[in-house]
């Protein structure tokens, strides 16, 4: 297994195979800046919550030109912040339970929405890990699983945290078999 590329984001910086890419916003503005400087045609992303923003915007600026056979995406705290903007809107006295926020309350959302952007058929899976390192045996596993049984050549695998609308990171690689 080799890491071809990889991408970095925090709120308030972008790297690209090592190369920082200069971004004039911060946060939840920031991702909207990088997706319509490297998207654009996705307008479903308008109504995504931060974690999915996150890990499409990523995924979109790491695959330009990249075809992937699965997505492997972890993180620590799953959907804890549209879970707790969801609670809010079922709150005391009043239950207007927002579905447009419901959708999210599921961390695999965001494996999901790459997926069917990327046309990726193969496996897409979200973990809720300890710590980044925890996933690594999980891409190992998998990879060295399914490549034995099925084409899987490539994977998109990472980090993608968020616990705030403006408190995110995520680390994603590609990871091809060689």
């Amino acid at each position: 297994m080799r890491v071809t590329h990889q991408i970095e984001i925090s709120p308030t910086s972008v790297v690209l195979d090592g190369q920082t890419i200069v971004v004039e916003a911060v946060g939840d503005a920031m991702l909207v800046e990088l997706y319509r400087r490297y998207v654009c045609d996705y307008p479903k992303f308008f109504k995504m919550d931060t974690l999915s923003r996150l890990g499409f915007v990523a995924a979109e600026i790491l695959l330009k030109e990249t075809k992937v056979d699965a997505v492997i995406l972890a993180n620590r705290s799953a959907s804890i912040k549209n879970d707790n903007d969801y609670l809010a809107t079922i709150s005391e006295g009043r239950y207007y339970p927002s579905p447009a926020l419901f959708v999210y309350t599921l961390p695999n959302i965001v494996t999901g929405e790459i997926a069917i952007r990327r046309h990726v058929q193969g496996e897409t899976s979200f973990y809720v890990l300890d710590k980044p390192d925890d996933l690594d045996p999980i891409i190992r596993a998998t990879m060295s699983n399914d490549l034995q049984s099925s084409n899987l050549q490539t994977v998109l695998a990472g980090w993608v945290e968020c616990s705030e609308p403006n408190r995110f990171n995520a680390k994603l690689q590609i990871i091809w078999n060689n």
